[in-house]
């Protein structure tokens, strides 16, 4: 197992043009601990830096395009820790997820078709509807005993009602923490089959599920869910790479393949860069065991967090199935999304996302990015406990 102290160690991202830490806001009286956006404060395997400093070396930097390899490795790892079968031709490369689930309901949609997606969800879902003059139309997830569910007799009513072409879905779900069953997979699939609707499905933080549960891909259901299944995946969550842009979408119907080419070769956009090309071999082929390091310290940091706030604090942190976002619930505050914030930021000085930027049904609610340092976290904890 990887080391805990390569994760405990502090770096200094402030003069790296690392968004999370641009623009910081001012606190009242103390630096600010930013744990808003879902980058990890956390370095990358050291393989994946060691292959980057050799490309980085040979001084060239042009053209770059994947090869065999590349496919394999992406797909062997699927197939692994998942047991999902993915063939070489289904593969298209994308700049990132949400610029290939863009291009997939450009090509399934027209102007006006509606989009359902289940709230609260990361907000770009939203937007990507709208921006493309898609109508949006939300099933709002239900909170049930500390858990949220799908409210399946609302999604189905709002397929029919409102004629959905297209079900965007986040799974695991960002921001509550969410690993799908099978069953609510199996729902989900046969309610839209039955109304002829296509799943684009964003399993970006797929690689992050904790003890108990289990990522299934949605498009490992059935052989006619497959056929109407666009899955978004990427090493970029997984291994800190956001910045270097690379993500794999998995296209198994090839009609609908051909389409989505079309729109992506419209954007000019045809390959990935050479660092990230290089960065995703060296991640699913010699960075496995650094990503098992990582779960095992992510698990112990939810279990912090969890038990971090008695009754008197109201503040739930909810369980949580996967991801490294947490959902603090809270409501029993009493306190408006604008209160929320000064009480977080400005006098705790920790930089949330607040809940209802994600949704209607986030309201009363923050997300907090645990994939820091223990003693960062430990840290933002006191300073909230302080201002309670």
């Amino acid at each position: 197992m990887f080391d805990f102290s390569f994760f405990d160690e502090i770096h200094d991202r402030t003069k790296s043009s690392a968004i999370k830490y641009t623009s910081l806001p001012q606190a009242e009286k103390m630096p600010v601990i930013p744990m808003w956006i879902a980058d990890m404060d956390f370095k990358s395997s050291p393989a994946i830096t060691e292959v980057i400093k050799n490309t980085a070396d040979h001084g060239i930097y042009g053209y770059g395009e994947i090869d065999d390899e590349y496919k394999e490795l992406v797909i062997d790892w699927y197939n692994r820790r998942m047991g999902w079968e993915i063939e070489k031709d289904e593969l298209l490369t994308m700049p990132g997820v949400m610029f290939g689930v863009t291009m997939a309901i450009r090509a399934l949609t027209k102007e006006n078709d509606a989009v359902l997606i289940c709230q609260p969800v990361y907000y770009p879902f939203k937007n990507v509807v709208v921006n493309n003059n898609r109508k949006l139309v939300v099933n709002e997830l239900v909170l049930n005993n500390g858990r949220y569910e799908i409210d399946f007799n609302d999604f189905e009513d709002k397929i029919i009602k409102e004629n959905v072409k297209v079900f965007l879905f986040c799974s695991p779900h960002n921001p509550v923490g969410r690993v799908w069953t099978k069953e609510e997979l199996t729902k989900i699939a046969e309610i839209c089959l039955k109304h002829n609707v296509y799943i684009i499905s964003d399993e970006i933080h797929s690689d992050f599920i904790f003890e108990g549960a289990k990522h299934i891909p949605i498009s490992t259901i059935s052989d006619e869910v497959k056929e109407k299944t666009v899955t978004c995946v990427a090493p970029s969550k997984t291994f800190n790479l956001a910045g270097l842009q690379a993500s794999n979408i998995i296209i198994p119907d090839k009609k609908v393949r051909e389409k989505i080419l079309k729109e992506r070769t419209a954007t000019c956009y045809h390959h990935l860069n050479i660092m990230s090309i290089e960065a995703t071999k060296s991640a699913y082929k010699d960075s496995e065991a650094w990503l098992e390091g990582l779960l095992k310290y992510l698990k112990r940091n939810v279990e912090i967090l969890q038990n971090a706030f008695p009754e008197d604090y109201k503040i739930t942190a909810l369980d949580m199935d996967g991801t490294y976002l947490a959902w603090l619930d809270c409501r029993k505050m009493n306190l408006s999304a604008d209160e929320l914030d000064d009480l977080f930021l400005k006098k705790a000085g920790v930089w949330l996302h607040n809940g209802e930027t994600f949704g209607k049904g986030g309201k009363g609610f923050m997300r907090m990015n645990i994939a820091c340092p223990t003693s960062v976290l430990e840290e933002a904890i006191e300073r909230i406990k302080s201002v309670l």
